[in-house]
C-alpha cells in the first residue's frame, strides 16, 4: 500500500469516528511513523510502505480513532516554536496560552523605564500550576535574565515540567515546587510577575467537554469548581502577598468568564490593567496590577 493509498484509506475511518480534520490528522500520524516531515509525504506518495510500517500506522490511526489525543499519541507538543514532552498527567499546552507566554515575557523584557532594554537584573517570575511547564520553559527561553518559580500540585506534572526545562536548558533557572496553593513559598518570596492558566472548567460541564479532553486531560487541570472560579479567588486573595509593587499578575481564563473575574479581582483590591483577546477575537487574558 502507497502513501496516498493509506491516507484515502485512514481518512474516513477517523472521520467516521468523530475525529476533526481527520485527513491533517492522518498525515501527521504518517510522518511520525515514517519519520518524515509532514511535506516529505507529498514527495513520496507513491512509496510503498513495508509491512512493519502500515502495522506501526494502523495502531496509531486506531488510538486517535478512539480519540486519544494527537499530542499524546506523539509523545510531545509545539509550545511557542518550543517541543515540549506531554503525557496524561499534564494539561495538553492550547495555543491560546502561546499569547499569555508571550505577553508574559514581553513584560520582564522592558527596563524599569517601560522601553525596551536589557532585562533588569533580580528579575523573577512565578508560574503558578506549571502543568507541563510550558509557561515557565517559555518564559525563561525568551526572557535569558528571568529567573523563575513553578509550581504545582502534582507531582507527575512536575516530573514532566522537569523534563521538559532540561530539555530547553533552563533548569538552572527554573525552580519547580510541589505546593498547594503558594504554601511551599519560602517566606518573604517575592515576584516581579506571577502568571497562571489555572483550571476554569466548572466541575457539571466537563463530562461535557470532547473525549481528548475529557478521558484524557488530568481533572485537576480542568476542574475549577462549582462556578470555574475557584483558582482566581485563592489568586485574588492570596497573590498579592508574593507581588513586587511594581509587578504584575496575568491571568488566562475561560469563555464568558471576563466581567465576573473583572469584578472579583477588583473587589479583592487588584486593578485591571487590560483585557486580551486570543485569536478567535475572544477574552481570555487578563493583566493586572495593586
Amino acid at each position: 500500500m502507497t502513501v496516498l493509498e493509506v491516507i484515502k484509506r485512514s481518512t474516513p475511518f477517523l472521520a467516521q469516528k468523530g475525529v476533526e480534520s481527520p485527513r491533517l490528522q492522518v498525515e501527521l500520524l504518517l510522518a511520525h511513523a515514517l519519520k518524515l516531515p509532514r511535506l516529505q509525504l507529498y514527495l513520496n506518495f507513491e512509496r510503498v510502505l513495508a509491512d512493519a510500517e502500515l502495522e506501526t500506522l494502523r495502531t496509531l490511526v486506531k488510538r486517535r480513532g478512539q480519540r486519544e489525543p494527537l499530542q499524546h499519541i506523539l509523545g510531545s507538543v509545539s509550545f511557542c516554536g518550543l517541543e515540549l514532552a506531554v503525557s496524561s498527567d499534564v494539561l495538553i499546552p492550547r495555543p491560546e496560552t502561546e499569547l499569555l507566554a508571550e505577553r508574559a515575557w514581553n513584560f520582564l523584557n522592558l527596563n524599569p523605564s517601560g522601553s525596551p532594554g536589557t532585562q533588569p537584573a533580580g528579575c523573577h517570575a512565578l508560574d503558578f500550576g506549571t502543568g507541563s511547564g510550558c509557561l515557565a520553559i517559555a518564559i525563561a527561553v525568551k526572557s535569558p535574565g528571568a529567573r523563575l518559580v513553578a509550581l504545582d500540585v502534582s507531582a507527575a506534572a512536575l516530573s514532566v515540567a522537569r523534563a521538559n526545562a532540561e530539555r530547553h536548558q533552563v533548569s538552572d533557572r527554573l525552580q519547580f515546587l510541589e505546593s498547594q496553593g503558594f504554601t511551599a513559598l519560602p517566606e518573604g518570596s517575592a515576584f516581579d510577575l506571577i502568571v497562571s492558566n489555572p483550571p476554569y472548567i466548572p466541575s457539571g460541564d466537563i463530562a461535557a467537554l470532547p473525549p481528548e479532553v475529557r478521558d484524557h486531560d488530568p481533572r485537576l487541570a480542568l476542574d475549577g469548581g462549582a462556578d470555574g472560579l475557584d483558582f482566581y479567588r485563592r489568586l485574588a486573595a492570596e497573590a498579592g502577598a508574593f507581588l513586587r509593587p511594581a509587578g504584575r499578575m496575568m491571568l488566562e481564563f475561560g469563555d464568558g468568564q471576563s466581567e465576573t473575574l473583572r469584578a472579583l479581582l477588583a473587589n479583592a483590591g487588584w486593578q485591571v490593567e487590560s483585557v486580551e483577546n486570543d485569536y478567535s477575537g475572544r477574552a481570555r487574558i487578563l493583566v493586572l496590577g495593586r
